[in-house]
């Protein structure tokens, strides 16, 4: 999806400020937010890749004027509000909210928080479509401008590079977003900095982005 979100290769945004002893959270709500959204998770009614579509759909305005953890929230409302899991009306506080009805698969403990934050999720897949490229191809960014989710950035379309390594079969993003697997290689592929932003790169400097094969086409 192009929006405001593909900020990878952009400029005009400011410096950087990193904050001196910065602590993991800057106020108990971030904490409330990050425990509610894993806590979600036990629910099994989004995946990872409905979660990033959900915050790309984010006022433009108000994603850039916007705190990590507020879209975050944006997103967790708009997810769950499109799941019919929450109502406009439960969140004004016009109606007592309904109890959750979706079976937790099981359900997130305190004790098990750990458990499940170090052991992640697998989207590695042992059927899928055939490999279309190998390691030292040539290969292009497609130039596309999907409506949907896709991991491609804007930064990489119709630039070429060389794919250095294949990850082999994984869950495709662009698809999982909108429902469907599409099991698909993923690769590793080489972006040379004066490819991607011609004299303003440095000669030797190169970008490694992860790619699915409908991201890509064959240079010649």
């Amino acid at each position: 999806m192009d929006g405001v979100h593909d900020m990878g290769g952009m400029h005009g945004m400011g410096p950087v400020d990193a904050e001196e002893n910065e602590p993991v959270f800057h106020g108990e709500w971030e904490q409330r937010m990050f425990a509610m959204n894993n806590a979600v998770s036990a629910l099994g009614v989004r995946n990872i890749d409905e979660s990033r579509h959900a915050r790309e759909r984010m006022n433009p305005g108000k994603y850039l004027s916007s705190s990590y953890y507020e879209i975050w929230l944006d997103g967790l409302v708009r997810i769950l509000s499109e799941k019919g899991l929450i109502s406009e009306e439960e969140l004004s506080g016009a109606v007592a909210p309904r109890p959750v009805t979706v079976s937790h698969n099981p359900a997130l403990t305190a004790e098990n928080v750990p458990v499940m934050m170090g052991k992640g999720a697998t989207y590695t897949r042992e059927e899928g479509k055939p490999a279309r490229f190998r390691v030292g191809d040539r290969v292009r960014g497609k130039n596309i401008h999907p409506k949907g989710h896709t991991r491609l950035p804007r930064y990489a379309r119709g630039h070429t590079g060389e794919v250095v390594a294949d990850y082999g079969l994984h869950v495709f993003a662009d698809s999982s977003a909108h429902g469907d697997d599409d099991p698909q290689h993923l690769y590793n592929v080489r972006f040379s900095s004066l490819e991607l932003w011609g004299e303003d790169g440095t000669e030797g400097d190169y970008i490694y982005v992860d790619l699915w094969d409908d991201h890509l086409e064959a240079a010649e």
